[in-house]
């Protein structure tokens, strides 16, 4: 949890996605959830759209999750085998709390249906900052599932596409630090026309 006594740029660096089949409860209770989805929302949005939606699965829906994402893997994939579909169970069932987010973009404004896709990409990434800050691990996924208009549709995503499955729990386990990039290969300087 954030220390007033650190730097909020040290604490944001402390930031580490967790695998959501590492998570363990408890997860945000529904004060914490609101609060991390009210945070969420306070992204970059031109225009002030909001073009995009929360869509928390209760715990008594997940079942009925799992059920609707084997029947869209089965669609695809008549052949999938145990293990496929053990996988696809154990993604619907795991960590203490799942949010779709759904990027729906204003098809009717002027501004740009790519900003407004980078927006929902911002909210993902805020939901992130968000559970962080409240003492969770989070884990953003996309997969076949979230390219599936059958899933889509069965979660009531007519007009637009999911973002991400957000996955926020408490860490098993310490979280590894994994490799990132060496920024001297990644920020450059514009040097303008004409430069030698």
């Amino acid at each position: 949890m954030f220390n007033d006594l650190q730097s909020p740029a040290a604490y944001l660096a402390t930031r580490r996605s967790g695998k959501p089949r590492d998570m363990v409860a408890p997860g945000p209770n529904p004060a914490q959830l609101a609060d991390i989805l009210t945070i969420a929302a306070r992204t970059p949005d031109h225009g002030k759209l909001a073009p995009w939606r929360f869509l928390v699965i209760p715990d008594d829906r997940r079942v009925a999750f799992a059920a609707l994402l084997r029947e869209a893997y089965l669609a695809g994939k008549p052949e999938a085998g145990r293990l496929e579909l053990e996988a696809v169970d154990q993604f619907a069932t795991q960590a203490p709390t799942i949010v779709v987010v759904i990027s729906q973009p204003a098809h009717a404004s002027h501004i740009p249906i790519w900003e407004q896709e980078l927006s929902a990409g911002a909210v993902c990434m805020n939901l992130e900052h968000a559970a962080h800050a409240l003492g969770f691990v989070s884990g953003w996924l996309t997969g076949w599932a979230a390219y599936s208009r059958h899933v889509a549709e069965g979660l009531g995503i007519m007009d637009g596409r999911i973002a991400g499955f957000m996955f926020i729990g408490t860490p098993a386990r310490p979280l590894d630090e994994r490799p990132r990039p060496d920024m001297t290969a990644i920020v450059s300087a514009w040097e303008g026309p004409g430069a030698a």
